[in-house]
């Protein structure tokens, strides 16, 4: 039996709805349950992949090429679960969806409304595509309150009501506030936020309240009595050190054993001593490392979230703590890179679109490969790498990437067509821009004695990808003559996927995200080395 559990925030957004759901689903997996995550996204656009990262942060991708929102990622991250694209729906999605069917006719002439078509609709979605697990989170997006929310509030509604409590559990995330001049925590917003729940019809059955300090039992006395829950029932979360304390805190909170109560289960006592491991491993590490991100969006940490946190996991490896230097690209692009890379122990140039930036990563592409520092450049990153090492070592002057207009050299362009799953896929100048990438897993293979092929211990490979724009494989014999090596390709021998230096400490460059396969207890191999590197590198300088 498939148990389903909702979980919505109210009074901010930024409360943590995603990690509350990805620790949650931990717990229940620690205790030998099988967990699903969904989240449930109220914006109209289809999926995030046109939107800027400074609207929406990350794009995570899954493995079946998936454009989703970030959250899945923790998701991933704490279960070790691959998410789908059944497990993300954006109200576009919905509409979309509806609207179809009604050009169809498969609605015989009714009239399309929001209850019941829509919220059908959403309830579709919600219950689709399981396979026997025994829990379902659903994360609702947004705060309770915003318009575009009610038909999901509502869908989910309507489910707490046709399941029944024995299969259905709402959790609500609220904040409760210190006010400094008060010298208290204040209960009234989270009084408001379930007020407002309520009036959809909605009664939690369990409150995460987010606070800066212990919240005082007299206090969750009180938000119990006012907003009709038990008082065990309100959950105190706390501000952690570290993401990967989340789980022990509400276990320690007593989380999880709220939620086998509501359902009446007996469920058996669970290890938490691995979770343990990894915090002690990010609080207590044995050294640390400098490494400087040269990006585009730099301004909002969370556009590289898988980023930072597969080099967490990097670290966590090597038992020491990664450092994070953020730079902006553009920073570079009058010279300088000496005064801002030259502390640093590992450069990381990520993925990005568009011309601004592009010569910035340039530079650092060259900073690193001139003074032999570690060099991790994924996607964009290899791109520019490649670029950089055309036009300084292979004297190719005019070397660039139709991405910023003609060029005389093409050392990067538009891939037209690929195959996925023995199908032939294509694109133009012309193709709509949502959805149109190389998404997903796609596999390669990699060059015996090459460096890369050390570092994961196998031939054959498959890693998510996300970019629209390739190396060109006919300047790979010039690269060649000049060191930079193509280390690793598509199974056909045609898209370089990997290149690298191998008379250089680390020089490595990726076409694919291997951030979005990095987890803190299977941390990705590229990211373990390339922190091996930087530790190295740190006992030089």
């Amino acid at each position: 039996m498939t148990r389903f559990i909702f979980i919505t925030g109210g009074v901010v957004s930024s409360l943590g709805k995603g990690l509350a759901s990805a620790a949650l689903g931990a717990l229940l997996q620690a205790r030998g349950f099988k967990v699903r995550l969904r989240k449930l996204d109220p914006y109209i656009n289809v999926d995030p992949g046109t939107m800027s990262p400074y609207q929406h942060g990350e794009v995570y991708v899954t493995e079946d090429g998936a454009e989703t929102d970030l959250d899945l990622g923790h998701y991933e991250r704490f279960t070790g679960v691959d998410a789908r694209r059944t497990d993300n729906v954006t109200t576009g999605q919905i509409y979309s969806k509806v609207i179809a069917k009604e050009r169809r006719g498969e609605y015989l002439g009714a009239t399309i409304q929001v209850i019941p078509h829509i919220t059908d609709a959403i309830k579709e979605f919600v219950l689709s595509d399981l396979d026997g697990e025994d829990f379902v989170l659903c994360e609702i997006g947004g705060t309770v309150g915003d318009i575009e929310g009610l038909p999901f509030l509502e869908a989910i509604r309507q489910l707490g009501n046709e399941l029944g409590r024995e299969r259905s559990m709402f959790v609500h995330l609220t904040l409760l506030p210190y006010v400094a001049a008060a010298g208290e925590l204040k209960t009234k917003p989270t009084q408001h936020s379930v007020k407002e729940l309520q009036s959809v019809g909605i009664q939690p059955d369990l409150l995460l309240c987010r606070a800066d300090r212990p919240i005082p039992e007299s206090e969750r006395r009180k938000v119990a009595l006012f907003c009709n829950v038990r008082t065990e029932a309100v959950v105190p979360a706390l501000d952690v050190e570290t993401i990967y304390q989340v789980p022990l805190t509400y276990h320690e909170q007593g989380l999880d054993s709220e939620v086998c109560r509501h359902f009446g289960i007996d469920a058996p006592g669970l290890n938490l001593t691995g979770w343990s491991d990894i915090v002690r491993r990010v609080l207590a590490p044995e050294g640390e490392v400098a490494i400087a991100i040269v990006g585009k969006y730099t301004g909002l940490h969370d556009a590289y979230k898988s980023l930072t946190e597969a080099l967490t996991h990097g670290g966590i490896a090597n038992n020491v703590r990664v450092n994070v230097k953020w730079l902006e690209s553009e920073i570079f692009e009058n010279g300088g890179a000496v005064t801002h890379l030259e502390d640093v122990h590992g450069i990381l140039v990520p993925g990005g679109f568009g011309e601004r930036g592009s010569e910035g990563k340039i530079h650092a592409a060259r900073f690193a490969r001139e003074r032999r520092v570690p060099y991790f450049g994924i996607c964009f990153g290899m791109q520019m790498a490649v670029i950089e090492a055309a036009r300084n070592l292979a004297g190719i002057s005019g070397a660039s990437s139709t991405e910023f207009g003609p060029c005389t050299d093409e050392l990067v362009g538009l891939m037209t067509e690929w195959e996925k799953g023995g199908i032939k896929e294509t694109r133009s100048e012309g193709s709509d821009k949502g959805g149109t990438m190389r998404l997903g897993a796609y596999p390669a293979r990699l060059n015996d004695n090459s460096h890369v092929r050390g570092i994961y211990g196998e031939a054959a490979i498959s890693e998510r990808h996300r970019h629209r724009y390739e190396v060109n494989p006919a300047y790979e014999e010039a690269l060649a003559k000049v060191g930079m090596v193509v280390s690793g390709k598509s199974p056909d021998g045609v898209l370089p996927e990997i290149i690298e230096i191998p008379d250089h400490p680390w020089f490595i460059g990726v076409q694919f995200h291997p951030e979005l396969k990095s987890r803190p207890f299977d941390p990705h191999p590229l990211f373990t080395d390339f922190i091996r590197a930087a530790v190295e590198q740190s006992r030089l300088v």
